[in-house]
């Protein structure tokens, strides 16, 4: 009986059936290991073409937050003032110090924007409980609301604005500072890269996550008995196409339309910060950008790793060899 002996030298491809099947043969001769969670950033940025991704905000950071892998940068360390971003902190602040959020405070004439003179729903005489006085501070950004929480702060507003500088050293923003709880002074200032690290410490805070989330919410004024009604100042929160975990927004003239968020994008958790946007819209147009980039990037990564019918049916039927064919 004739013996065949099968050698299989075609190219010196080798199929192994017993490969884990998370790591995938690119032709280019690399591989990219996939992680049951998705596609690790480090990996990810092998196709990312940030050049591609044109930004209206002058400065912009997107942050992998599982792999602590920065994606997207620009300007990242450039201090910049960061307008009502700066309420985030000013929320932290009061709940560490576990005051009664049911103690009532009353909106006095001291509260009001004497700086820039901007508009506020909380008339004088307004009494609302500390709960709703931070919600509102938060989700409708009222610079009322957020000074009246400085002034009833053990210690008033200068003890209040020392623990929102010493709250933002223990997080290691070296490069932040606050000189008020609205974010109405151009001297809050800080970089995208700190700004990351106050959202992080934020997200840990279920209260700060669900009230800078909700697209809608009401207030009452305890000594009228009336409702006061407000939009968050994120629309991006009222839209069914994303998945916000936190967001805050901004705007003064010196520090131009700005934009915090931890959000989802595609599985993969990610803090986007977004200073000094031109024009009132482009922060969000910036954020569908950044959103659409990533996908985009993710798809191209799928693409590559997608099995090659050619290539498959070679390592499943490899033609015979010359040695083969002589010894049969």
């Amino acid at each position: 009986m004739k013996k065949i002996i099968c050698l299989f030298l075609f190219f010196g491809l080798y199929f192994d059936a017993n490969a884990a099947p998370a790591t995938l043969a690119l032709q280019s001769g690399s591989h990219i290991d996939l992680e049951p969670n998705g596609i690790p950033a480090e990996q990810l940025l092998r196709y990312a073409k940030p050049k591609q991704l044109f930004l209206r905000s002058s400065t912009a950071l997107v942050l992998d937050e599982k792999d602590n892998v920065i994606l997207y940068g620009r300007k990242i360390n450039e201090k910049r003032p960061i307008a009502s971003l700066t309420k985030l902190m000013t929320a932290m602040v009061i709940l560490d110090a576990n005051l009664s959020m049911d103690e009532q405070i009353r909106i006095k004439r001291a509260d009001r924007d004497r700086l820039r003179g901007s508009k506020s729903r909380l008339s004088f005489g307004t009494i609302l409980t500390r709960y709703d006085t931070l919600f509102i501070a938060l989700s409708a950004s009222e610079n009322r609301a957020a000074y009246a929480l400085a002034r009833t702060y053990p210690g008033g507003k200068k003890a209040f604005i020392k623990a929102m500088n010493a709250k933002a050293k223990q997080l290691g923003m070296s490069k932040t500072y606050f000189k008020g709880p609205t974010g109405l002074r151009s001297e809050n200032t800080s970089t995208a890269n700190d700004l990351v690290k106050m959202v992080n410490a934020a997200k840990g805070y279920e209260l700060i996550q669900s009230m800078t989330t909700q697209g809608r919410g009401k207030v009452t004024d305890l000594r009228s008995g009336w409702e006061i009604k407000f939009l968050n100042t994120n629309r991006l929160v009222r839209k069914d196409n994303w998945n916000i975990g936190l967001s805050k927004t901004g705007y003064i003239a010196d520090a131009g339309n700005c934009l915090v968020m931890q959000a989802e994008i595609s599985n993969r958790p990610v803090i986007i910060v977004l200073l000094n946007s031109w024009g009132k819209l482009s922060k969000y147009g910036d954020s569908n950008r950044i959103k659409k980039w990533l996908i985009k990037t993710e798809n191209k990564v799928k693409q590559a790793l997608a099995p090659n019918p050619s290539r498959e049916s070679i390592a499943s039927n490899p033609k015979p060899s010359r040695t083969q064919i002589a010894l049969e």
